[in-house]
């Protein structure tokens, strides 16, 4: 699987209603860090009711 955004090999993969979206370390790396300087990184959290556990 290739990357959404370039031709780079997909290193992660995302799958809803059984459409798959790969991307690549660095283009997951963006996205991430645009999710964590919006209102949409909680909401993800909420559902996916994450928890931190200390080690």
């Amino acid at each position: 699987m290739r990357c959404h955004y370039c031709e780079r090999e997909a290193a992660y993969a995302a799958e809803t209603d059984n459409i798959k979206v790969g991307l690549c370390s660095e283009h997951f790396r963006d996205r991430l860090a645009e999710l964590s300087d919006s209102d949409d990184l909680s909401a993800l959290r909420e559902q996916l009711d994450v928890t931190r556990t200390e080690r």
